[in-house]
């Protein structure tokens, strides 16, 4: 090699002190940038023309991602004189990497010849920095380090998640800013749990990214991404040594980058079925709160053999939990004769007897709608008698809903609407054909829930109590003495609730069974009389009409009513 050349480079280079290479440091040091502009080879372009990528920390951790090892560091299979480790770097995937002042030297020429004879993979050569070089084979040396500290990561991942699982907490969420902060969701409440430094916090996000079984190929510190991990499998990386807790089937995870460069982690929880005899195909939706007049509107629902059945409401009330056990209903009462098919952005819970078929895991919504609508249409050509489709949220996904309906199958789907009547403005709103939304043979059911916390028995605070509070005396204008003589308000707490006041949740649900008059004044914009036609004609109770009657049982607390349904003194508005 000449001596400008040398004099190029050197500045790049390694230190050598008789056989022990000396890396630069890591990302630091004037030698080197943080980010290492690279030129890497283009399969798909002419010989000489380059791309222009960005060597990160991210890059060299994903060269090792997957298990993929250096085969020709000083540990590795195929190890190599420190001078040619200077220039080349071999993966155990084949990715084979040179150093771009070095593409034509000998002595990678003569290594791919010996690494072919050893019958190992050599892939096409990636020209890079000298610095990349370098880097890799740093990394090499202090991954040791770095993988005891992400197991400690995960092995803190696995007890939080225990500790989580064990208050049944449906939602954990994760702040990273100057310190780190991790909430518990309890039944509907959003409460601080533990606290941690911010090193703590950046550290556990990275191994809970990591853990997941379905995920983006690299973590992105500034980019939103999704997760998902399956309680059936360990936690990736940890060689099977680290499962979640036995009552978790599964945690979707969501990514956020936030404001300052800060992270924000969602990690909602999913619990398998426990302490439901699911063999009662009453008890399977009176244990979610469902009453017994509720559980014989969804049998009539479920008897229908075509149309569409809608289940609305906002994020986490519950949604998925009715259509689950709706079908596991529907397969019982039909002896699991029937072909049905469901399409989820992921299956949440088993469904036993059903073909469960997941939408692949996408990173920026047109892909996820694209996948979506594939894994759907795919749903209708593979001869179902039902199907049960996770979410609506686009025109497509509709349309591919109504044409099963059209095409003589039942459809049960949720969508977010504010009510169960709001349910055909949403989807007019999403560009639903008229002709489709006012044919009652296609809109078979519309049902909106939300989850109530439930009183405990033992502290609450009965209203006549507590006149001091303007919500009793709205209850007083509404209901008049008896409401104040049998509503009652959230207590302090007592040892039975573990101080919360909150014995648990209930869901309440309001129904409509529509016929073509209804449909025909919601699509006419006449909705105070399609409310009142439902309520006189069809025998329609509103959300917060059921609510007032299940606080007045005593179960929800006056605050709770208002809080899903407005004032109490106040007429219901759709």
């Amino acid at each position: 090699m000449a001596q400008s050349e040398e004099q190029n480079v050197s500045a790049e280079q390694p230190q050598e002190k008789g056989n022990v290479i000396e890396p630069v440091p890591f990302g630091s040091g004037a030698k080197k940038a943080p980010k290492i502009a690279e030129l890497l080879p283009d399969s798909n372009e002419e010989e000489g023309q380059r791309r222009l990528v960005t060597a990160t920390p991210e890059f060299i951790e994903s060269l090792f991602a997957d298990g993929n090892e250096c085969i020709t560091a000083a540990n590795g299979i195929l190890p190599v004189k420190d001078e040619t480790r200077l220039i080349l770097a071999l993966f155990s995937n084949g990715r084979f990497l040179v150093a771009e002042p070095y593409k034509n030297d000998g002595r990678v020429l003569s290594f791919q010849v010996l690494a072919r004879k050893r019958n190992l993979q050599v892939g096409k050569p990636e020209y890079v920095s000298m610095a990349v070089i370098s880097d890799i084979y740093e990394y090499e040396v202090k991954r040791p380090v770095q993988e005891q500290a992400e197991a400690s990561m995960q092995r803190d991942f696995v007890t939080i998640i225990s500790h989580a699982a064990k208050m049944h907490v449906s939602d954990i969420h994760i702040i990273v800013a100057d310190h780190t902060t991790i909430q518990f969701r309890i039944n509907g409440l959003l409460q601080a749990e533990m606290e941690y430094n911010n090193e703590w916090g950046e550290a556990f996000v990275r191994a809970a990214f990591a853990s997941a079984d379905i995920s983006d190929s690299n973590y992105a510190q500034n980019e939103y991404q999704s997760a998902q991990k399956s309680g059936k499998t360990p936690l990736r990386g940890s060689h099977g040594r680290l499962m979640l807790p036995p009552e978790v089937l599964a945690i979707r995870l969501q990514f956020n980058p936030i404001a300052f460069g800060h992270r924000y982690v969602v990690m909602r929880l999913l619990y398998a079925d426990t302490g439901t005899n699911v063999n009662d195909p009453e008890n399977n939706l009176l244990a979610l709160g469902w009453s017994k007049k509720d559980t014989e509107l969804f049998y009539r629902l479920r008897a229908m053999p075509i149309g569409l059945v809608f289940v609305s409401g906002p994020t986490g009330s519950g949604k998925s939990t009715t259509l689950q056990r709706n079908m596991i209903n529907m397969l019982k009462e039909r002896n699991y004769e029937i072909n049905l098919i469901t399409v989820e952005d992921p299956p949440e819970y088993p469904i036993p007897g059903a073909r469960q078929m997941p939408v692949t895991n996408a990173s920026v919504e047109e892909e996820k709608e694209r996948e979506f609508t594939k894994a759907l249409a795919a749903s209708l050509r593979s001869d179902p008698d039902m199907l049960m489709i996770g979410e609506i949220r686009t025109l497509s996904a509709a349309d591919l809903a109504f044409r099963g309906a059209l095409s003589g199958h039942g459809v049960w789907t949720t969508l977010h609407a504010n009510s169960a009547p709001a349910t055909l403005i949403r989807l007019r709103d999403m560009g639903v054909e008229s002709f489709k939304l006012e044919d009652p043979s296609l809109i078979r059911g519309m049902v909106a829930q939300r989850l109530f916390r439930t009183l405990c028995p033992h502290c609450r605070v009965l209203a006549k109590d507590a006149l001091d509070n303007p919500a009793c005396e709205r209850v007083k204008r509404a209901l008049g003495d008896f409401g104040l003589e049998n509503a009652y308000l959230r207590g302090k707490g007592c040892s039975h609730c573990d101080y919360r006041g909150i014995a648990g949740r209930t869901v309440v649900g309001e129904f409509i069974i529509p016929d073509a008059t209804f449909l025909d004044l919601m699509l006419q914009g006449e909705t105070k009389k399609a409310i009142d036609y439902w309520q006189e004609e069809l025998g329609g109770r509103t959300l917060k009409e059921k609510a007032i009657s299940r606080m007045l049982a005593g179960e929800i607390d006056i605050e709770e009513v208002e809080r899903w349904t407005g004032l109490l003194d106040e007429r219901v508005s759709y």
